[in-house]
């Protein structure tokens, strides 16, 4: 299986493979998303360790159990070769109904096929007010085009 782009990455291939990660997760479908990771994928998510396709699906289940109403803008922060760096900020709700912006970095390695083998994640989570959101498209998955990208919205 391949997903393109493939390394070496460019600026418009490294671009193009974080805006079909950011438009992958705001399906919050975990099964569809598991399909751009290898088999045996590694992931670190904040102090979270895990392996496979199976544990990424069990880890995003519960994530999108817990964060609702979730909107993810990813950014291009840096490149080389097979590996990217992208920084991101996503806003949800807790079951109190809680608003919350993560802000994090996470650094990618693909393999020859575009799969992604490892994916490290630091993320902060920020107490905001529902009124302070930025993100608040639909629900139909994807930022639209026309919405600004974190640098635009000074984050």
């Amino acid at each position: 299986m391949s997903r393109p782009p493939l390394p070496p990455f460019t600026e418009a291939s490294a671009t193009t493979k974080v805006r079909a990660a950011e438009d992958a997760w705001n399906t919050r479908d975990p099964e569809r998303i598991s399909l751009a990771y290898s088999e045996d994928s590694r992931w670190r998510n904040r102090s979270t360790f895990l392996q496979g396709r199976v544990a990424i699906v069990d880890f995003l289940v519960g994530k999108w159990d817990r964060e609702l109403d979730y909107r993810l803008i990813k950014e291009l922060w840096a490149f080389t070769g097979d590996v990217i760096a992208v920084r991101f900020a996503y806003e949800y709700r807790d079951v109190s109904g809680q608003w919350f912006r993560a802000y994090g970095n996470e650094n990618w390695r693909f393999d020859e096929d575009g799969l992604m083998t490892h994916r490290h994640a630091s993320i902060n989570d920020v107490v905001i007010q529902e009124s302070e959101r930025l993100f608040t498209w639909d629900d139909s998955g994807a930022r639209p085009a026309d919405h600004p990208g974190l640098s635009e919205l000074g984050l």
